[in-house]
Formats: C-alpha cells, structure tokens, sequence
C-alpha cells in the first residue's frame, strides 16, 4: 500500500531519537519490502524486537499436494470439513486445511471458534476472506474488527492473532502467497493514488487501530517460513510480548477491505473477469462477483461464455447469492469449483436460456486464478463432489 498511515507516538524525522518519559531510547524497527526498495513501516518498541529466549520447531499442518491427473474439473463443498462441533475446538490459523495450491499461492479453509495463538507468515502475504462471523486481528500494529464479507490483508511477517468476537462462527478462506498481494497496478497512478476507474479506492480501505500495549513474559510465536524444500514452521519464545508498539508509520500495514465497496464495472455487453479484479499476486490474481446489474445490450447473453483457460486454472468460491451459471451443477454456497487449464468451461446447461431478458444477478463470489497449475490437498480429497465434472454432458465414464 502506498497509502500512508501514522498511529501512536513518533519522532519528527525518522532514524532520530525517539525517548521516553524516562529518557531512555525506545528501539526503531524497519519493517519492509524488497530490500528497503518498496513499502515500508517504521515501528517503535518498548522492548527490542529481535530479543528470543528460546526456539524449536513448529509441525505445520499437512501442506501435502497431489497433481490434479487426470485433468478434471472439480466440486469441493468445503461445508463439509468442519463437522457442527469441531469448530468450536479450532482456531483460524492452526486448523486450516489446505483446498489446493502451487509454488505461488494456497488456498485453505477454515471454522473457528477459539483465539489463535500469536502467528507471523514470513513465507509471503495473506489474503483472508471473512465469509461468515466476526473477529478482533490483534496486530503488532493495532487491533483491526473484521467481519462478514470483509478481505483482510496481512503484510508477510506481520505478527497477528486471530479472535472471534461472537458465537457464531467464524468462516475464514485464506490465501496465502509466496509473495506480496496488492491492488492491481492499472488502478493506480504512478504515483500509487487509486485512480478514477478503479472500483474501489482508499476511503474504503480500514487500517488498524491505535496500537495498543499488552504485558507479558515468555511469549510464543507461531512462524511460518521458508524453506530449501518449501515450507516449514517455528515456534520463537520472546523474553516479553511483541505487542510493545508505542507508535509506528508508513505505508506497510495491515487493513481490511469489504466485498460490499466493490463497485462492480458492467457494460451492454458481457464483461471479461479482469473486470472483476481486487487484488493482485506473483502468479496469481484474484477477483470477486458482486450483485449487479448486468448486460444491457438487447442481444446480450448475460452469464459468461464457454472459455478455456489455456494459461491458468480458475478457482471460484462461492459464497453468497445465486450463481446464475451453475444451477443444476450441485454448486451454492460453501463450494469452489477447479476448472484447470485445458478444459473448456462455462455455464451449465440450460443456463444460457434462462439468463435471456435478466437485468441483474445476485451472487456473491471470489475467484482466485492462477498462471501455474493447482495441485489438490488434503481439504480437496476430503470433500470433493465426484459428480462435477460430467455435469455438463449428463453421463459420467463407462466403467
């Protein structure tokens, strides 16, 4: 973000003497991208940030994958991962199942009822989609209140804790980066001000709160970081608690973003999905589909046309409304449907008719695409819909 941020107490000029009452120094931390050569934060602490008293390892959940052969397209209800009772055991970031992933992004779902421990992801940015409840994401730079249809973006490295504030619960489809997740740049001035065709801009953008002091001793830190063979986990102990940010400023910080400040783009005729787009990845993007008004051109077939992703797969979540295109598929809320590239894919059958004459849709979705193929994880395999993919012909494989 190039949008820029100040909360709490700092210096007038950066890198000088920021004291406190007592006189003595609070320690200065740069927190930033690409080598001190893209956004950046600077945050004070009461205490020094680099200070760990103990360190072992941290057994991630199963991030194991397996290659979407033969080539399909699939139906996975995620509902059904989470049983009525379970979630009220889980937490946002140690109970993720991991959907589908590759080298650039995962995709994990999540049913949480308890507070997270205290978590950092140094391996690339979130990108968390609220698709039902409500939480407090306590931050090393505020606290920030998130809710239904609420994306929260977490800056890699931002230490965080995730606590429902309700008891419903909470329903959490996180998209975890290898790499930075921003607006797309052609909605942006060079400058880095949203521009005027952008479909949203920085009044709609909620940063954190003031950054608030929290006491303790011997803190453990769930880490998420790199590793020669992918990804792997460590637990920090930290002499006292991160949350010892007194002030901090910049254009680096974590904010939320809500589905319902999309200004969706239509046209007379249909819209390709680059017209949906919210945010942007290495290898990935991601859009969302929002109730609108569609297609008023008097010929116009409002749902999408039959298209085949010849360099990317397509994984669209859908999680709200009516999904004009795939009545009849066994798709409704909860649900992502896989279409890989090289399999041709589009509405159901029927579809097209009944979308003739409509002036608006009300559906609600995130789609996720991305430009190497997704293998499936465990989440897949757990409640894939084995009848997907002969859905559009009617008859499945003679066997």
């Amino acid at each position: 973000m190039s949008f820029y941020r100040q909360a709490g107490t700092i210096p007038r000029k950066r890198h000088t003497q920021h004291r406190r009452p007592d006189g003595s120094l609070y320690c200065e931390e740069l927190m930033g991208e690409e080598g001190f050569s893209s956004d950046s934060a600077l945050l004070y602490h009461e205490q020094i940030p680099s200070a760990i008293v103990d360190a072992r390892p941290w057994i991630l959940p199963d991030h194991s994958t397996v290659p979407n052969e033969p080539l399909l397209p699939r139906h996975l209800r995620l509902h059904e991962l989470f049983d009525s009772q379970e979630w009220k055991r889980h937490d946002v970031v140690t109970a993720r199942r991991l959907v589908l992933g590759n080298a650039d992004v995962r995709i994990c779902y999540v049913v949480a009822g308890e507070p997270s421990p205290l978590y950092r992801n140094a391996v690339g940015d979130e990108c968390i989609y609220v698709e039902s409840g409500s939480a407090t994401v306590q931050t090393v730079f505020g606290p920030l209140a998130v809710g239904t249809g609420d994306y929260v973006v977490l800056p890699r490295s931002t230490t965080h804790r995730w606590v429902p504030s309700s008891d419903e619960p909470l329903r959490a489809y996180c998209i975890e980066a290898n790499s930075h997740i921003a607006p797309p740049p052609r909605y942006l001035s060079r400058f880095g001000q949203f521009l005027e065709h952008a479909p949203y801009c920085e009044r709609d953008l909620r940063g954190p709160g003031a950054p608030e002091l929290v006491e303790g001793t011997d803190v453990e830190v769930l880490i998420k970081h790199r590793a020669t063979a992918g990804v792997t986990g460590t637990i920090y102990t930290y002499p006292q608690h991160p949350f010892d940010v007194v002030g901090w400023d910049g254009c680096l910080y974590p904010y939320a973003f809500n589905i319902a400040d999309f200004e969706p783009i239509t046209g007379r005729i249909h819209q390709p999905p680059p017209a949906h787009q919210v945010f942007a990845g290495t290898g990935f993007v991601i859009c969302n589909f929002v109730p609108r008004k569609v297609d008023y051109h008097p010929l116009a077939v409002p749902v999408p046309y039959y298209h085949s992703n010849v360099d990317s797969d397509e994984v669209m979540f859908y999680c709200g409304g009516d999904y004009e295109a795939r009545k009849g598929s066994g798709i409704g809320p909860g649900s992502i449907s896989l279409h890989p590239g090289g399999h041709s894919h589009g509405p159901q059958p029927g579809a097209v008719e009944r979308s003739l004459g409509v002036e608006s849709f009300d559906e609600l979705a995130v789609m996720v695409d991305t430009f190497r193929p997704l293998e499936l994880g465990e989440g897949a395999t757990a409640c894939e819909d084995p009848a997907y993919p002969w859905s559009w012909s009617g008859r499945g494989p003679a066997r």
